[in-house]
């Protein structure tokens, strides 16, 4: 798994209060990577999960992964 980018893309995420005391978090640069949960801490957790999966199913499938923070994804252990 690619840690470094991962954890640039963690950087970015924002989160929000939203009903019931839930939380939402995605990443702007990221359209369609998001996640809730019932705490902060769920939700980030729920996330990177979500971005792990994300990655994983794009690079597969070819797709161009957005740069994070500058660099590349092949500049971030892939």
């Amino acid at each position: 798994m690619p840690t470094g980018y991962i954890e640039q893309a963690m950087r970015h995420a924002h989160y929000e209060l939203i009903g019931n005391g839930r939380h939402r978090g995605e990443f702007p640069p990221l359209p369609g990577v998001w996640a809730e949960g019932e705490t902060l801490e769920q939700c980030r957790d729920t996330l990177r999960a979500v971005l792990e999966d994300w990655l994983l199913v794009d690079l597969r499938r070819g797709h161009r992964i957005p740069v994070i923070e500058g660099l590349p994804i092949s500049f971030c252990g892939l």
